[in-house]
């Protein structure tokens, strides 16, 4: 019995063939003409799952060989948000790349969304992009020390966003907090980002 059930396992393994796509000759594979033009898409929240792969990339491109290097990256964002260290990783790569960054928003640019778009070397949005700017927010729960650490931090890290503000749109600390850092969030329209300094153009797409 243990022989024949061998037997007709062997058998169905020699029937299952794995099928290989073949991409046909002359066709360049999906993403790679994307790719080729440096073209990165963010799409989703701020983690370090959805953001890691993207700063690997603009390494990568960084440190192609010269005649297949893209002449900068260009980088889509459709976010609602999500953590702040994971897009204050990006921000620092997009900061220490030798290859511009061009930065796009399209659809909903929220909360670590906005802060990446105004950090490009040159910042775009189209005409339907919704834009949503905040205060730094956080929870936390723990012991008393852990508390009084934690909420060190939060002022730590929200100093930090109000210089980064303030070097992106070029405006002043009383203008940011008065305008786009304030206790409500503060939504936007692409020409009112171009006002505050956080984009430089509008792309009207129809």
């Amino acid at each position: 019995m243990m022989e024949l059930m061998m037997s007709n396992k062997s058998k169905d393994k020699k029937k299952k063939k794995v099928e290989v796509q073949q991409v046909p000759e002359g066709v360049a594979p999906p993403g790679f003409y994307q790719y080729q033009a440096g073209l990165i898409v963010l799409a989703g929240e701020f983690n370090d799952e959805n953001i890691m792969p993207i700063i690997k990339s603009i390494y990568e491109y960084n440190m192609m060989p010269e005649d297949v290097k893209p002449d900068g990256i260009t980088l889509i964002i459709n976010s609602p948000g999500g953590t702040i260290s994971s897009c204050l990783h990006l921000i620092d790569a997009m900061k220490t790349s030798a290859l511009p960054v061009t930065t796009i928003g399209q659809g909903m640019v929220a909360s670590c969304g906005i802060l990446t778009l105004m950090a490009g070397d040159r910042r775009l949005a189209t005409h339907n992009t919704s834009m949503m700017s905040h205060q730094f927010a956080a929870g936390s729960s723990g012991k008393e020390h852990e508390l009084l650490a934690r909420a060190e931090h939060f002022k730590t890290t929200a100093e930090v966003l109000l210089q980064h503000y303030k070097k992106c749109t070029g405006k002043s600390k009383r203008y940011i907090l008065k305008n786009l850092l304030t206790t409500t969030d503060i939504w936007l329209t692409a020409e009112e980002c171009v006002e505050h300094g956080i984009i430089d153009d509008v792309v009207v797409t129809y």
